[in-house]
């Protein structure tokens, strides 16, 4: 089990040298991961886009591209598409987005010809580095299924548990999130979560453990627990949040990063291979921890 980022770039370094293809990587941030992620052995790459605007962008954080492979292609949809077919071809093992929007990327790997579609629905799963946890957590969809159906649902959270098992987790505890802990049908999320809880139990969610719905605190604290008389395997000790609706990831996700110095990665789950998507936002170390990631989840 990877219990922290050192130990997940630890995986991604005794595992073979993974190939990456990344679409539009102009950013220095971005570039920063990839030289570190090549130095350390992680991965060799190919780089899509604007050969111009990628040198420049190498330059400023000293990347030399004398490994590196470089398709020169200027339009951002364009290079999305090539990044992703350079993965459906076999050339990559795995796709990253540079500084280029997610839906972009995420229509390139839906693309009917090229892209990398399974029929699961594409989510974005978050590994969390958080200073006051024994372990890694995980939390799922801040980014993507913007007010998700249950039967969404059902695949978001699949999709996460499968992420989990690749880190080493066996049967992971899914929280679904909500305000309170009993069904109310003016919360539409306290419905949903109790809905997942069932059908776990009834074996149509598999892999791990789901339950809900649970209020963040009851979640995380065995003492909330405990307090509320709260009878679950999940409660006090979850490993993945299921956020109800994207403006509660959006905003956990943020809080966590900018207030209790959590470290994040975060790849796309439900496609062929992984993407590795980090926020534009986000800097060198979420990116290469962002890329280890996908490298594990590909090898998986």
């Amino acid at each position: 089990m990877i219990n922290d980022f050192d130990e997940l770039l630890a995986q991604a370094e005794v595992l073979e040298v993974s190939t990456m293809s990344i679409a539009a990587p102009y950013d220095s941030d971005t570039l920063k991961a990839i030289k570190l992620a090549e130095e350390r052995g992680l991965i060799e790459t190919i780089l899509v886009g604007d050969k111009t605007r990628i040198r420049e962008a190498a330059a400023e954080v000293g990347y030399k591209l004398n490994k590196a492979e470089v398709i020169n292609i200027a339009d951002d949809s364009e290079a999305a598409l090539e990044a992703v077919r350079q993965v459906h071809i076999g050339n990559a093992a795995f796709v990253m987005k540079g500084l280029i929007s997610s839906a972009t990327i995420l229509k390139a790997v839906l693309h009917q010809d090229f892209g990398l579609r399974t029929g699961q629905l594409l989510s974005y799963v978050a590994a969390l580095d958080i200073p006051k946890s024994d372990r890694l957590l995980f939390m799922t969809d801040p980014a993507i299924n913007i007010k998700p159906s249950l039967e969404e649902k059902v695949d978001i959270v699949q999709n996460s548990i499968s992420m989990a098992h690749a880190l080493g987790v066996k049967n992971p505890k899914v929280a679904a999130l909500a305000a309170i802990e009993i069904e109310n049908e003016k919360m539409p999320a306290t419905l949903d979560a109790a809905a997942l809880a069932k059908m776990n139990a009834e074996g149509k969610i598999t892999g791990g453990i789901v339950d809900g719905p649970l209020a963040f605190d009851n979640a995380v604290s065995l003492k909330a627990k405990k307090r509320k008389g709260i009878k679950s395997e999940v409660a006090g000790r979850a490993d993945i949040f299921l956020v109800p609706y994207i403006e509660v990831g959006n905003v956990l996700y943020k809080a966590l990063t900018y207030y209790a110095d959590t470290k994040i990665a975060g790849i796309v789950m439900g496609a062929r291979t992984p993407v590795a998507m980090s926020s534009r936002a986000d800097d060198h170390v979420n990116k290469l921890t962002s890329i280890a990631l996908g490298k594990v989840v590909a090898n998986y």
